[in-house]
């Protein structure tokens, strides 16, 4: 399991440094501000509340492998906490949220969880029970 997290660690930048730029190409595009909306901090922060999730969950595989499903989902609720302590004040100052701030915090959001579900759900599908 190290080995493979510490890969998914590797994979998960990757991936997400690609988005980022990807994302900070559409902005460029569009004529939008590149570094605004706290895109940085954002991506930031998501990679590491999901390197924190693996964490947790993979060091309770071996001990007590019925609780990954709540430990994650409580890894969830604390993006979600994290989300409405550092992003929402910012994003809803002028009392509306815009797209391009909605997208500089779902973006990375949504990219971290679909690798983490496909990461976790495949090393759940290599044990035995």
């Amino acid at each position: 399991m190290k080995t493979s997290s510490v890969r998914f660690l590797g994979y998960l930048l990757a991936t997400l440094l690609l988005f980022f730029i990807i994302h900070i190409g559409v902005l460029h595009y569009l004529e939008a501000p590149l570094f605004q909306n706290r895109i940085i901090l954002s991506y930031s922060v998501n990679y590491l509340l999901a390197a924190a999730l693996l964490y947790f969950v993979a060091s309770n595989f071996t001990k007590k492998a019925s609780n990954t499903a709540f430990i994650f989902l409580l890894g969830s609720g604390i993006k979600f906490a994290v989300f409405f302590i550092l992003f929402y004040p910012h994003y809803s100052a002028d009392s509306s949220m815009q797209t391009n701030e909605f997208a500089a915090f779902f973006v990375p959001y949504a990219t971290c969880l679909a690798l983490e579900v496909f990461f976790l759900s495949r090393e759940l599908n290599k044990r035995s029970y």
